[in-house]
């Protein structure tokens, strides 16, 4: 896969810094409005694969980008992990018990751990779909070799 015209370049480099912006909204924005970390590392994800798609597999190196998203994967997964132990721990004895204050309803910051939990979830799920999509791509050119 050798990439695509140098137009759809183009308008994929002037439109996937928007598709990343919106994404990051929608995972932090996500106790606030509809939406949250699947629904935004979805976004995510797909902003990598138009990417992808456009410059094509040749220029970059698929193999250590997989190897990449599965780390990320792996780390937000631990983190989420993580912080739902420290709710069993510091809270009332519940797992994922949001444990950090709550502030003013309708605020950025107003839903305690929610929002960090969205933040992981996000990055799990983009790297995630990355991860498949990247094996498929894989898989592709393997067998067409």
């Amino acid at each position: 896969m050798n990439g695509m015209t140098q137009i759809v370049k183009k308008v994929t480099q002037l439109m996937s810094g928007l598709i990343f912006m919106y994404g990051l909204y929608i995972i932090t924005h996500g106790h606030l409005t509809p939406g949250g970390g699947f629904a935004g590392g979805a976004i995510v994800a797909g902003g990598f694969i138009l990417l992808i798609l456009a410059y094509g597999s040749k220029v970059l190196n698929l193999r250590k980008e997989e190897t990449q998203t599965s780390i990320t994967e792996s780390v937000a997964l631990l983190v989420i992990v993580m912080l739902a132990l420290a709710g069993l721990f510091l809270g009332t004895y519940v797992f994922f018990n949001n444990y950090l204050p709550q502030g003013e309803i309708g605020q950025l910051i107003s839903a305690g751990v929610i929002p960090i939990y969205n933040i992981f979830i996000g990055m799990e799920v983009a790297a995630a779909l990355l991860t498949i999509f990247l094996g498929l791509v894989i898989y592709k050119e393997e067998v067409a070799s």
